[in-house]
Formats: C-alpha cells, sequence, structure tokens
C-alpha cells in the first residue's frame, strides 16, 4: 500500500460517488498507511473502546510512560490486573489487556506472516482474545495493516456520517450501510471511504 494506491482510490470514489466527492473536497488527503507496532496499537484499541480520543490518548500515554515506548507483552503479561487498572483503565479492558498479552507469549495469536492473511482470517484470529471483537479488528486492519477495502459497519461515527450525508432519518444498519457500499461502489476502497466519512463529522 503506498500513496499511488491511496490516489487511485480517492479517484474511484470521486468517481463513483457524488456525496464522497463533496467530502473529499472539503478536507485532508486520506492518511491511512501501514504500520508495524501491532501489539501497541491492539493494547491502544482495546483502551480507546468507548472513549472519547482525548480519554483513551491520556490513559495510554500513562499505560505507555509506565511499560516504556515500546510496549511489550511480556511486561504486561506479568503485571497484575489490580496494578494495570491504576493506569486508569476499568477492570474488564485491565483483564483483556492481559489476556492479549498472554495469548501473544503461548502463541495463541501470532503476528508471524500476518500480512499475507486475508481480512476474515485475521478478524477471526483477533477476535479469539478477550475483548477484541469485530470493530477493534476493522480498526487494526485500517490503521494498522493499512488495508483499503475494509468497512466497519458497526462503527457508530460511520452511522452517524452516513445518515448526515445521505440525508437519512435515522441511522443506518448494518445492511443498509452494505447496500449503500455496493450501490456507490466503494469497493475494493472501503476503508478510504470510511476514512472519509470519519473526517466529514469535523467538516
Amino acid at each position: 500500500m503506498n500513496s499511488l494506491e491511496i490516489r487511485n482510490g480517492i479517484n474511484h470514489l470521486i468517481d463513483m460517488d457524488p456525496v464522497l466527492r463533496r467530502i473529499i473536497s472539503q478536507t485532508q488527503t486520506c492518511r491511512i498507511k501501514r504500520r508495524k507496532n501491532y501489539y501497541p496499537s491492539l493494547v491502544k484499541a482495546i483502551i480507546n473502546q468507548q472513549l472519547s480520543v482525548k480519554a483513551g490518548e491520556s490513559i495510554y500515554k500513562k499505560f505507555s510512560a509506565h511499560f516504556g515506548k515500546s510496549v511489550k507483552p511480556e511486561n504486561v503479561a506479568a503485571t497484575p490486573v489490580e496494578e494495570i487498572r491504576k493506569f486508569g483503565l476499568s477492570n474488564a479492558k485491565a483483564i483483556y489487556v492481559k489476556d492479549l498479552s498472554e495469548k501473544i507469549m503461548s502463541n495463541q495469536l501470532s503476528f508471524k506472516k500476518i500480512s499475507q492473511k486475508s481480512n476474515d482470517e485475521i478478524i477471526g484470529e483477533l477476535t479469539k482474545v478477550k475483548g477484541i471483537g469485530v470493530w477493534t479488528a476493522h480498526m487494526f486492519l485500517i490503521f494498522t495493516l493499512g488495508r483499503l477495502d475494509v468497512l466497519p459497519v458497526g462503527d457508530l461515527g460511520i452511522k452517524n456520517a452516513i445518515r448526515r450525508n445521505y440525508q437519512l432519518k435515522e441511522l443506518p444498519d448494518e445492511n443498509k450501510i452494505a447496500a449503500l457500499c455496493e450501490k456507490k461502489k466503494w469497493k475494493p476502497y472501503q476503508s478510504i471511504a470510511s476514512w472519509y466519512l470519519w473526517m466529514s463529522l469535523e467538516l
């Protein structure tokens, strides 16, 4: 995935969907890119669940300040849940982060050759971890692996953006979002479409 692929995706969406064409013209260029920090990204995704960006960043800052910038699963796995909670995590999230760390240490979850796996295979692997659902797996696919064809149909921000921009009377369910994607021909650039829908909430 590179800037040319992003540009091709943007041009595709401009050609196919007048609503996205307007949003794209009003905001910055899509910034989806591939990252290598798989484990810290998943920890951050768990922490950020159902929190504002600011609150999530504040908690992760305390978390990483304790464990070091390169947060390692062996260190977190060896830390009691009560200690992890002191950084601002709920009891459930502390358990989730510890479960993630333990599954990596026991090789129940491996990042080896992850770039060669399909989206569905990766979702299947990640959702074996306590507290990682399909939404978190979608965020990992988009913002860590840089996958360009992911549609997080369960995301509230996406639902709000679609309701606002496509002038719907109520929040769309997953089936309506999938149908809209099909009608507007977002594939194979659903992640880029999603990114611009999120950005539209700030316009």
